[in-house]
């Protein structure tokens, strides 16, 4: 074995990543210089979405009227339950 003593103190210091790992525990990671977020969560040069993201408009899933739409389906559906109910 050496004798060698290694310098960990600027690793323990140094900000972590705040994202949320899959237990819901906070990630442990050290963050990139100047981000929030480490290597593996968005930290690294070149991650994450383009500026103005035009990815996540593409199958309007989650737009206001397509939400507007699933909520009203359901209310419908809530109340064609209620009928059936009283109709027993």
């Amino acid at each position: 074995m050496s004798d060698h003593i290694r310098n960990t103190g600027p690793m323990l210091a140094s900000p972590r990543c705040g994202a949320k790992t899959r237990c819901g525990g906070a990630c442990r990671s050290p963050a990139v210089h100047g981000r929030k977020r480490c290597r593996m969560h968005g930290g690294a040069h070149g991650s994450g979405a383009p500026r103005a993201n035009r990815n996540a408009r593409k199958h309007g899933l989650f737009s206001r009227d397509a939400i507007a739409e699933r909520r009203q389906i359901q209310m419908l559906l809530g109340e064609a339950r209620k009928l059936l109910e009283e109709m027993k």
